[in-house]
């Protein structure tokens, strides 16, 4: 606290500095100066530091307004930003529950993963998620910026570390909030969903007063609410609701069988010896099978494994929802004050909380990590000498292997981001320079709460005392139940306090117009603090995630904008930062913009960036996440032979687990695009922009199908990794055990190249009787994807790779949208079709094979045919009808043809099941509609 308290005096004391300075010094410059203020049809364009008129700078820039967004029927940043076709492989829907950033939503433009795509919000750096995604990748959390003062959202498709430093290598999502506004505005917006769950309600209301050219002044404060309901996946039909797909040819993987490791809330159990003489060493009696401990009740129906044990299958998937119930609500207050006719004050206040709440299956009492109850068995005889009441084999003194899931206990995760910023400074001309100077202070504090999870000590103690009933659960009293899973809880924090100072004016007169110069600093302090939901591994089924780490960055950049002749543009800028945990960095960037005739520009830019170690790769911490693995599919024909293709060849949860690495180096990259710009008529223009990335020292783990493929062929491990194997398979004792966790250290060994073409049209025409039409389309071709680890290099476009990040996204070739909006006097009607192609179901980076499918039916063939997954197209419809000048009705009907997602079992995201959730989450939810009233005043 008192570090944090010192921070904002300092930086308090800073800007009151600089501002007292500037303010003095543009008093008495006024008289002398009669240069007036900047047009106010000149903005800063994302990616530079001029003012300027013309959009269409030499890097290919994507601009959403508010009325664009509007007519789309968006209503979050976060489905702003997912509708440009440029965000791809690695981005993170708010759909994606059960990941290591649970609650959060990420963009990942190029496919660079969230990391390499910088967020800021009026140009500045905003404060990260506090959970990282994957255990590794810092990013800001879109769902916690206000969308009820947006102006505008800029899409800068481009690298961009020679003016934002760090983490712009993919380019920069730039929101931009409204300057200046009066009156009032209020929005009331109800939705459901056709085939149930999903209703969502938000309001807002923006406020505000004052004229900065009358009044000298402009203040605002905006509030808004906004509430989705869970949909569950019960409320879906086959095959999104179940895991057996066995009916159309996959596998059976539904819940409770004894031969899967499973077991449903009745449970079974079979006569076994305790081998080792713990709880933990039980094997079942040859030729044993598996009986009831209660009869099948509930939903679950009486079935037979394929080893022939009886179990009362259940579809936990029913216990999940394919959208978690999130509630998002925040204000914001804006003021400006015109100080003098070369000066303005600014100051910005916002609070955003996010609240997600996913609810989960019961946890499982054979779960492999951190401790492998695989074999657990219930002894014969408890601790006090009496025969046990919860094993019906006590009387020939044989122990019962268990296969149990607590369905007494409810699992259920929340997580609640409080999202803090200020931002203060003055902008405005002093002898010449347009300047701007900004302080921002951000502080995130995210609570997780979780319920659910087994503590393994109390676990043992329970069965050893009998304390806890598995023969009859509802008899377990409340202290029992909350000794054995207590409530989990932790606050996770980051910090970043900032302060930038930048200026620009003309030079020199070029022969094409005035040069100008642009010259800045910034200083901020970075920091994070997410301690481990499980401290000394206590509960079963959680991994490790924790993250410590501070740090300060000194930044100074310079742009230099020469219109070298009437038709010629060059823009050269670099940026130089020195990291006090990371060392020093330039980044420089060159950009040339030809516009021969006036209907057309020829335009392109060659780049340098970096992107400096998170604290999570690179501070005091370390993660474990979870993969579905499956050795039947993956692992080599020796492996599932020597075990006979039985249970222990099937899917199960592989841990992969990566510490941080100190002497980690940043990310480089160098990139370059070439575009052209054409509006041929006054009612029609495009570009087309060709982009090439090239990202060096890539920070990963050591290539995990590597590391298996070496494991299996019982070859050296690649340096730095090992392998904890997992307890033998009782029914093949001497064969090879399966791989529970792959460690490895994060190390700079993999490098990646990434090109791809980017179109973009917009026509406007007016036709008869009045009518005005729009059209927008906007399309994405990534022509490769090569990342290269331990010397070998695959391409991952059309496939599920990099299917161990990011939920198993996948790299699709093209994506799409096409918006058409047609205006009559008070009413409009806008259509937008989104198209995202098909994808192989095949990882690489998890198989090590680009031939294997990552799953297969029950025959042993890949799932679907030909392992692949198909397109995927939506239709949105929106409708608005101005009733008075004051108020407007609108509806939206989203996924109008109520299309679904094509089938892809072997996606591993959020609490559905058999679909994309990060590009068919649409098909998933179906038909929607909203109904809304907006009135101004």
């Amino acid at each position: 606290m008192n570090q944090a308290l010192s921070r904002t005096r300092l930086l308090t004391s800073s800007i009151l500095t600089g501002l007292t300075l500037i303010y003095a010094g543009g008093a008495r410059a006024a008289a002398a100066d009669a240069e007036k203020p900047p047009a106010v049809d000149e903005i800063v364009v994302t990616g530079s530091l001029f003012r300027r008129t013309d959009a269409e700078t030499p890097s290919p820039v994507t601009v959403l307004n508010a009325g664009d967004l509007k007519s789309a029927g968006i209503v979050t940043i976060a489905d702003a930003v997912r509708s440009v076709a440029a965000d791809n492989s690695g981005t993170i829907p708010t759909a994606f529950s059960n990941g290591f950033a649970s609650g959060s939503s990420g963009v990942a433009l190029r496919g660079l993963t969230v990391n390499s795509t910088l967020v800021l919000v009026d140009g500045l750096r905003t404060s990260n998620y506090p959970l990282a995604d994957d255990g590794e990748r810092g990013f800001v959390d879109l769902n916690t910026i206000p969308f009820g003062a947006v102006e505008r959202v800029e899409v800068l498709k481009d690298g961009a570390s020679s003016i934002y430093g760090a983490d712009a290598i993919g380019g920069v999502v730039n929101i931009i909030m409204k300057p200046t506004f009066e009156g009032a505005e209020g929005n009331l917006e109800l939705g459901t969903t056709e085939r149930g769950g999903g209703y969502s309600q938000r309001y807002t209301i923006i406020l505000g007063h004052g004229n900065l050219e009358t009044d000298h002044y402009n203040a605002y404060f905006n509030f808004e609410f906004q509430d989705d309901d869970r949909i569950r996946t019960t409320q879906r039909e086959f095959p999104y609701n179940t895991a057996d797909l066995s009916s159309i040819g996959g596998a059976n993987n539904i819940g409770g069988q004894p031969d899967h490791f499973s077991g449903s809330t009745y449970g079974t159990v079979r006569p076994a010896n305790l081998t080792g003489g713990d709880l933990l060493s039980g094997v079942a009696l040859e030729g044993a099978t598996a009986q009831l401990l209660r009869p099948c009740g509930g939903s679950t129906v009486q079935s037979v494994d394929s080893s022939g044990n009886p179990y009362c299958a259940q579809n936990f998937l029913s216990y999940g929802a394919i959208q978690p119930k999130e509630t998002r609500y925040g204000v914001m207050g804006h003021f400006v004050a015109q100080l003098s006719p070369q000066t303005q004050a600014f100051l910005t206040l916002s609070y955003f909380v996010n609240k997600t709440t996913v609810d989960q299956a019961p946890q499982q009492i054979q779960v492999s990590t951190p401790n492998n109850l695989n074999n657990i068995a219930l002894p014969a005889l408890l601790s006090d000498g009496t025969p046990n009441p919860n094993d019906p084999f006590a009387a020939q003194g044989n122990a019962a292997l268990i296969n149990y899931a607590f369905g007494d206990i409810p699992s259920q995760l929340t997580e609640t981001n409080h999202v803090y910023r200020l931002t203060a400074g003055l902008k405005g001309t002093l002898i010449g320079w347009d300047y701007s100077l900004a302080t921002s202070i951000n502080h995130s504090n995210l609570g997780t709460r979780d319920t659910g999870y087994i503590l393994y000590s109390q676990l043992i103690t329970d069965i050893n005392t009998g304390a806890y009933s598995f023969i009859n659960p509802d008899s377990n009293s409340a202290a029992v139940r909350a000794s054995l899973s207590p409530t989990i809880n932790k606050s996770s924090t980051t910090d970043l306090d900032s302060v930038e100072f930048s200026a620009a004016r003309a030079i020199y007169t070029l022969p094409g117009g005035p040069m100008k110069l642009a010259v800045g600093a910034q200083f901020r302090y970075e920091a994070t603090n997410d301690p481990d939901l499980n401290p000394g591994s206590a509960f079963q089924g959680l991994g490790v995630a924790h993250t410590v780490g501070d740090r300060t960055v000194t930044g100074v950049f310079a742009e230099l904008s020469a219109p070298v002749i009437k038709h010629l543009e060059v823009d050269v800028s670099g940026r130089f930062d020195h990291y006090s945990d990371a060392g020093d960095n330039f980044s420089p960037k060159v950009g040339v913009k030809y516009t021969p005739i006036r209907q057309i520009a020829i335009r392109g830019t060659y780049s340098e960036g970096f992107r400096a170690p998170s604290f999570s790769e690179s501070g005091a911490s370390a993660s474990e996440g979870f993969i579905t693995y499956t050795p039947s599919a993956s692992a080599p024909a020796s492996f599932n032979n020597a075990h006979n293709n039985d249970a222990y060849t099937q899917s199960y949860s592989l841990g992969e687990y990566t510490v941080a690495n100190p002497n980690i180096k940043p990310e480089t990259s160098r990139s370059y695009t070439l575009g052209v710009v054409a509006e041929p008529t006054k009612f029609l223009n495009f570009s087309v922009d060709y982009y090439h990335i090239t990202k060096k020292s890539v920070i990963a783990q050591s290539d995990p199908g590597a590391v298996l493929a070496a494991y299996f062929a019982g070859t050296a491990l690649p340096a730095g990794a090992s392998v904890v194997a997992d307890v033998v398979d009782p029914q093949a004792p001497n064969a090879l055990a399966r791989p529970l966790v792959v460690k490895s250290p994060y190390v700079n060994a993999n490098s990646l190249e990434t090109d791809g073409l980017d179109i973009d049209v917009r026509a406007h025409f007016n036709l008869a009787y009045g009518i005005k039409f729009t059209s927008d389309f906007n399309f994405t071709d990534i022509f490769a994807f090569n990342f290269t680890t331990s010397g070998h290099t695959n391409n991952y476009v059309g496939t599920e790779a990099p299917y161990i990040l990011s939920s198993g996204a996948g790299t699709p070739k093209y994506r799409a949208n096409w918006s058409n909006s047609l205006t009559y006097g008070p009413a409009t009607v806008t259509g937008t079709v989104y198209y995202v192609s098909g994808i192989k179901q095949t990882g690489v980076d998890a198989t090590g094979d680009p031939s294997v499918c990552l799953y297969s039916g029950a025959t042993g063939a890949d799932f679907p045919s030909g392992c692949k997954v198909g397109a995927f197209y939506d239709f949105d419809l929106t409708g608005s009808y101005q009733i008075s000048p004051r108020v407007e009705m609108y509806a939206n009907i989203d996924n109008i043809l109520d299309a679904k997602p094509p089938l892809n079992p072997a996606n591993y995201a959020g609490g559905g099941a058999n679909y994309n959730p990060t590009y068919a989450q649409a098909g998933i939810v179906g038909r929607a509609f909203k109904i809304g009233f907006r009135v101004k005043y």
